[in-house]
């Protein structure tokens, strides 16, 4: 647990968790052990990771599929897929599928958990 958020169930407060960082606000004692509090998911417990940018890949750049696999077969794989998709001139059309695909799967995680959220950051752009 490098850095966490939980969301207190009883009042819709995020508190951020970190092992490097000195937060400023004080983190419940019981934040990991009471069940009125919710670890927010990351990337990879939303399955966000590899299979987002292969699937960017598949729907955005046709015949590069093969390419972006080989990525994600050794160290760097982001950094070069990013650096492959800049060369390309789909770096923006990258962020903003992943900023969407996050999105959406916090709003069906949300809802699974009966959380509701006052604004979404693509209701703010609007």
């Amino acid at each position: 647990m490098e850095n966490t958020a939980f969301v207190c169930l009883d009042t819709g407060t995020v508190h951020w968790v970190s092992a490097d960082i000195e937060m400023e606000d004080e983190v419940p004692d019981d934040i990991e052990t009471s069940d009125r509090y919710l670890a927010i998911p990351d990337k990879r417990d939303l399955d966000l990771g590899r299979k987002l940018a292969l699937r960017f890949a598949d729907e955005q750049l046709p015949g590069a599929t093969r390419t972006v696999q080989e990525f994600f077969g050794h160290p760097g794989a982001y950094a070069n897929f990013k650096a492959f998709l800049e060369d390309q001139g789909r770096l923006q059309s990258w962020y903003d599928y992943e900023a969407n695909a996050i999105e959406h799967a916090l709003r069906e995680w949300s809802q699974e958990h009966g959380i509701q959220v006052k604004a979404w950051p693509s209701e703010k752009r609007r």
